[in-house]
């Protein structure tokens, strides 16, 4: 295995920096520059440099570093192949239009930090004191360029490194709530290949931080319900803050979740443990403050909580696309987004259904959508069985994903929306899908174990034979 993902890299490696420049020169007015084999390189010493930093961390979790690091380099490898054919081709209108959005303002950003007038007026604007919901994408994109100059390729690769570091860390949170090795590495291999995560993560879009972050935060979360550590809580407040400044509204979705992780318990109540969760929660808020939350805070809240506000994104996503639902419905009252949920709760999680791909960009997602509704009653099973054995420990995943599903079925007004945003979701979906089809197996491997021990009586074996013989 190490020898052909090691051959795989060096040829995928040898493609991008001598192939793929005159593969991509014929697009070089759509991305109003000349790619050369040097800024190719340039972007794969930075994904070099990146993957094997998080390939250190991998690779020192104990028993099970070998297998993190084969599982991040292969996860790596496949988002690379995939963003860099989107790349030569261009492809970022056809498969994630907000690619080009991020790249345009990102390099606004960098000359804004250079000086420029106008683009400083222009960014002030567009972030609006932190209204803008992916300002930290664009310091993200901005950053790379400042780095290497302006480079598509190497801000794809940086978030392809992200995506696939997050299969390694569900692994560490599937492992610490079930000592499972199997749903643990379940789990990972779901996030790794599974193609929609893949998809998202293998382009310039912020969705593959987003979800890395996320995942972070629940694996640090987890880690302090055991035992308190400084450098668990920066490490949670720094994604905290990450997620807050990539899409801001699930930030408040995965703060509440921690937080009510650390009131609820994540083990057995003692005095000591009382302590140490209420001096994390209390350290959590204080630096989340010095960051300036609460003045994010102030602004998202006055802004973005009115149901009227909810209402005007929601008809506005499913007018203006084809593969729009619900068009009648109106979430701006209380009672109007309780009756949106059980609707927005089934396009969510199955869409899009086979009599909406109408198109080819649809059409593509069916063979993984056929695996996810066969994966459903094993999603069920797995809720099941972690409610029933471990709420405590899997509390903060579940609080999480139940707020963001319920709020999502709310103002998602298109399938297009419900099924890339559902990638934020899939991740730890997949940690219950793996439950689910361990319980199944153990129950299978029980029956098999139960036959074998106990064989046929001897009389019924001489009866059967008796009986074959006439």
């Amino acid at each position: 295995m190490n020898a052909v993902l090691t051959v795989f890299s060096l040829l995928l490696v040898a493609f991008i920096v001598l192939a793929v420049p005159t593969i991509v020169a014929p697009h070089s007015a759509e991305y109003r520059m000349v790619f050369t084999s040097f800024d190719c390189a340039k972007a794969v010493l930075l994904c070099g440099v990146l993957a094997g930093f998080a390939g250190w961390i991998f690779y020192h979790q104990r028993e099970n570093g070998s297998f993190l690091v084969k599982i991040f380099v292969a996860a790596l490898l496949i988002r690379i192949l995939l963003g860099t054919i989107i790349f030569m081709f261009d492809a970022r209108a056809f498969f994630g239009g907000d690619a080009i959005h991020y790249d345009y303002y990102g390099t606004a950003q960098l000359a804004a930090w250079h000086g420029d007038r106008y683009f400083k007026a222009l960014m002030d604007v567009y972030i609006s004191g932190g209204l803008a919901g992916a300002w930290g994408m664009l310091y993200m994109v901005a950053g790379v360029y400042a780095l290497l100059g302006r480079n598509v390729l190497a801000v794809q690769m940086v978030v392809a490194v992200m995506g696939a570091a997050t299969a390694p860390v569900i692994y560490l949170c599937a492992a610490h709530v079930f000592k499972n090795l199997r749903v643990a590495r379940f789990s990972a291999f779901a996030v790794a290949f599974y193609p929609s995560l893949v998809l998202w993560s293998s382009q310039g879009l912020k969705d593959g931080p987003i979800v890395f972050f996320l995942a972070v935060a629940i694996l640090m979360t987890l880690k302090l319900g055991d035992k308190f550590n400084f450098k668990y809580v920066a490490i949670l407040v720094l994604a905290l803050f990450l997620v807050l400044t990539f899409r801001f509204y699930v930030f408040y979705m995965i703060f509440a979740a921690v937080a009510g992780a650390f009131v609820i318990g994540m083990q057995k109540v003692t005095a000591t443990s009382f302590a140490r969760q209420f001096a994390i929660i209390i350290l959590m808020g204080l630096a989340l403050t010095y960051l300036g939350v609460t003045r994010y805070a102030s602004v998202h809240l006055n802004y973005y909580t009115r149901l009227e506000r909810v209402q005007q994104s929601r008809l506005d996503s499913a007018v203006s696309a084809q593969s729009g639902y619900g068009r009648e419905v109106d979430v701006s009252t209380s009672e109007g987004a309780l009756k949106t949920i059980p609707l927005g709760l089934v396009y969510l999680l199955f869409a899009p259904f086979p009599w909406q791909l109408t198109s080819l960009r649809q059409s593509i997602t069916l063979p993984e959508m056929i695996i996810w509704w066969a994966s459903f009653p094993l999603l069920i099973l797995g809720i099941w069985f972690s409610i029933k054995y471990r709420l405590r420990q899997i509390s903060p995943v579940l609080i999480f994903t139940v707020m963001l599903s319920l709020a999502y079925s709310i103002f998602q007004g298109n399938v297009g929306n419900a099924y890339r945003q559902r990638s934020q979701l899939l991740v730890f979906y997949f940690i219950f899908v793996g439950v689910g089809w361990v319980l199944l197996l153990e129950k299978r491997e029980e029956r098999k174990r139960r036959d074998l021990a106990e064989p046929e009586p001897v009389p019924a074996r001489i009866a059967a034979s008796e009986a074959s013989r006439r």
